[in-house]
């Protein structure tokens, strides 16, 4: 089968690979119809290239249709549409019982010291084989993949594997008081969603970006936005404040993460790291490294005092600094961490299966490839460029 291999630092490649199997008896194989292309498959691309091998498979946003089950499924059987979590999550644990299904017991890696293992994503978290392929082997058939309707373009269902769950959590934790404002750094996929999701509960959303495609669609669905084109990154805090009688929003979410621009020593020293031999590079980023922090020093200068810092945006390394006399003085919270898909997908389905589109998920990507297709769009992706804000590939 074809699939999306990483061969090497911005070197994506579509070739061929063992077609996916079943290997033990709860397992499902899940031909694959739509699988979506996520900003953190751009960290594999550049900064977590360390802990990847060539011929890794990619991709952790899939759906598709159960093409075979294991001898021990009962709860899908052979033609059911499902889409598939970016955790591997047993369901069954005693994290996963209390909606904690990142932190996965039964996947967790405790020899890289992380969690649950994740689709497509580096010996990190388990060096699963991804979902960017035309087949995916997807374990734990009775509780992992989540079978939905029939009927309804994959473009409705398929941003449940990643996109609506991690936006999802970040407006949950990001416990925004009824009618407050919510500012959300970043306007890529997550932070678009993010602030669709609190659009639709009644809140006032402030989005920050650069990019004019991205902030057009911000303000298409009745955000308010503050363009880095036209304000020094330094002077967003202030800026918030003007448009909240001085004091700040009442919560912010990082959709950003560690490669966030206006952070040059970081960025520096994140590509100084690519270029020595990976494993003296991976040693070196699993306890020193540090991330591009702009983004969460703007979230922790714009809050207000006594607010909430919800974090989506992935974040790598294991020294970065942290402002905590700031952090302390203002009283503020931070909540952070993947996604627990399973936790919340039952409040996301109830939205999605209405007949009214309500988060606009069906026009949510910007751009539909096919699968040979990834290699230049994983650069135009990095690029920013062609107006490419979400891209899904049809195997």
């Amino acid at each position: 089968m074809r699939a999306v291999t990483w061969q090497g630092r911005q070197d994506m490649q579509v070739v061929d690979v063992p077609d996916a199997r079943i290997e033990e008896p709860t397992d499902v194989v899940v031909k694959i119809t739509s699988t979506g292309l996520c900003g953190s498959d751009l960290h594999l691309y550049d900064p977590l290239t360390p802990f990847m091998t060539a011929g890794d498979v990619v991709g952790h946003e899939p759906m598709g249709v159960v093409e075979e089950v294991g001898p021990e499924v009962s709860a899908l059987k052979v033609g059911d549409r499902v889409v598939v979590p970016f955790n591997v999550s047993c369901g069954t644990c005693w994290m996963c019982a209390r909606g904690l299904h990142s932190q996965c017991e039964t996947t967790q890696n405790r020899d890289q010291g992380t969690g649950a293992s994740l689709f497509g994503y580096s010996k990190l978290y388990g060096q699963v084989p991804g979902g960017q392929a035309e087949a995916l082997r997807v374990p734990f058939g009775n509780t992992l993949p989540i079978k939905v309707a029939d009927g309804p373009p994959d473009d409705r269902f398929l941003y449940l594997s990643d996109v609506l769950p991690t936006a999802w959590q970040a407006v949950e934790y990001a416990d925004t008081p009824e009618g407050g404002t919510l500012l959300v750094i970043g306007a890529g996929p997550i932070g678009d969603m993010a602030s669709r999701i609190a659009k639709h509960r009644g809140l006032r959303v402030i989005v920050v970006d650069s990019v004019p495609e991205r902030l057009a669609r911000i303000t298409e669905r009745g955000g308010e936005t503050v363009d880095l084109r036209e304000v020094d990154s330094d002077d967003v805090p202030e800026r918030v404040r003007d448009l909240t009688d001085g004091r700040g929003a009442d919560a912010v979410i990082d959709a950003v993460g560690m490669e966030a621009h206006g952070s040059p020593v970081a960025e520096a020293a994140q590509k100084a790291l690519g270029l020595l031999p990976k494993k003296v590079a991976g040693a070196l980023m699993q306890k020193t490294g540090s991330d591009r922090l702009d983004a969460l020093y703007t979230a922790f200068e714009s809050v207000r005092r006594g607010g909430t810092v919800s974090i989506s945006g992935v974040y790598g390394g294991a020294a970065s600094p942290m402002p905590m006399l700031q952090l302390f003085d203002k009283q503020l919270q931070l909540r952070m961490g993947q996604a627990n898909v399973h936790r919340w997908s039952d409040d996301i389905l109830d939205l999605l299966n209405r007949d009214e589109d309500v988060l606009g998920v069906e026009t949510f990507a910007t751009h539909h490839l096919p699968l040979e297709d990834a290699p230049a769009a994983y650069k135009t992706f990095r690029d920013k460029g062609d107006g490419m804000v979400k891209t899904v590939f049809r195997p």
